[in-house]
């Protein structure tokens, strides 16, 4: 699988928001995903969920 330009990545849609977990929100993920307008595929949405620190920022932005 080629390497995601997380710049590309769009429509992010996050689930499992608890916020009580603030500012944590551990168990937040990433659950979909636009790339250069298709859909990420199931692999794809784990490879960036692991990036921790994208999906925190992602889920900031959505947040504030």
């Amino acid at each position: 699988m080629e390497n995601l330009d997380l710049d590309k990545i769009t429509d992010i849609k996050i689930e499992d928001i608890d916020h009580s977990d603030a500012p944590d929100f551990c168990d937040a993920f990433i659950a979909e995903a636009k790339y250069n307008g298709r859909d990420l595929s199931e692999d794809e949405l784990i490879i960036i969920n692991e990036d921790r620190d994208f999906v925190y920022e992602k889920l900031m932005e959505y947040l504030y």
